[in-house]
């Protein structure tokens, strides 16, 4: 049965609703010193915001190691009302202070897929891998192999953390190219940082979803460039393919904190869509386009 994994359980792809394709309610990086998304109760304020702005579903990228509090999430996908998608995979390595064995990596993300992240938590629904600036060291390659075997035993999709929005050509490349994973379950993340619209048309040309995210960062050719990034690729035939998120990945970067938050994308990134391209692809962009990017036929797993 084609279904989105969320942390309350698996769902029609028909009633996930508008969406935040990539953002953050937990997350603690050894990069980010001071800056983790730590606490709950401001977490819950943010999805709140977010429904008041007319979100119905927030896809949480944070991968394993990263305090993602998984155990949280079913309580806030309540008391909120929104769907909420939980992540297993790994980041790049300068993430962690200690990382997993890269030899078990594959049955540990199969596990956080079908059995529970942490044996008894909610199923994860997307597995998050990262590569590097311009290239990919040993450590993403590994952890792509990984990340495609788990998803050749389950159908998940995967989402890719592009560094600065570069090295994606050479990601579909091993992903797709050499282990055989469907464009259709790639989804190419941070693209907005690396405002090629060349590169960006040959990506979309291999099929994968591409997302834009992270107005929280204005500094990384975000904003500015964004809606002409858009306008392209929908124009060029893509509207089908387009995903965007908030990627909030700090607590300056919350609606609770004067930052531009969740809400952002629907009160702000919406409207400028709308004018550009009209509703019909906005929406397509916001609510038609995750439900098909992140459903998967789930296989069983013995």
């Amino acid at each position: 049965m084609t279904a989105i994994r969320t942390v309350l359980g698996d769902l029609d792809p028909a009633e996930l609703g508008v969406c935040d394709a990539h953002d953050h309610l937990f997350l603690r990086s050894p990069l980010l010193p001071g800056q983790e998304l730590d606490d709950v109760a401001a977490a819950a304020a943010e999805l709140v915001a977010f429904r008041a702005a007319g979100g119905q579903a927030v896809v949480q990228w944070t991968p394993y190691g990263m305090g993602r509090r998984a155990a949280e999430l079913p309580r806030l996908a309540r008391s909120s009302g929104l769907h909420l998608v939980a992540a297993t995979g790994l980041h790049r390595a300068a993430h962690y202070d200690r990382l997993p064995g890269l030899d078990s990596l594959a049955e540990l993300f199969i596990t956080e897929l079908t059995v529970g992240i942490g044996g008894d938590g909610p199923r994860a629904g997307l597995i998050k891998v990262a590569g590097g600036f311009h290239g990919l060291d040993e450590h993403a390659r590994r952890t792509m192999t990984a990340a495609a075997a788990a998803h050749h035993a389950t159908g998940a999709p995967i989402g890719v953390h592009h560094e600065v929005g570069t090295a994606a050509t050479e990601v579909l490349d091993l992903l797709c190219g050499q282990l055989e994973v469907p464009p259709g379950s790639v989804l190419l993340g941070h693209l907005n940082r690396f405002p090629d619209e060349r590169i960006h048309l040959e990506l979309a040309r291999s099929g994968a979803y591409l997302a834009f995210d992270g107005p929280s960062r204005a500094n990384a050719a975000t904003d500015w460039r964004l809606l002409d990034v858009l306008v392209a690729l929908a124009e060029a035939g893509h509207g089908e393919q387009l995903l965007l998120g908030g990627d909030t990945v700090t607590a300056a970067a919350r609606s609770s904190a004067d930052g531009p938050g969740m809400p952002f994308l629907l009160t702000n990134l919406r409207p400028r869509i709308a004018a550009a391209l009209g509703e019909e692809t906005a929406d397509l962009i916001l609510r038609h386009n995750p439900a098909r990017a992140f459903a998967a036929d789930w296989k069983p797993v013995h």
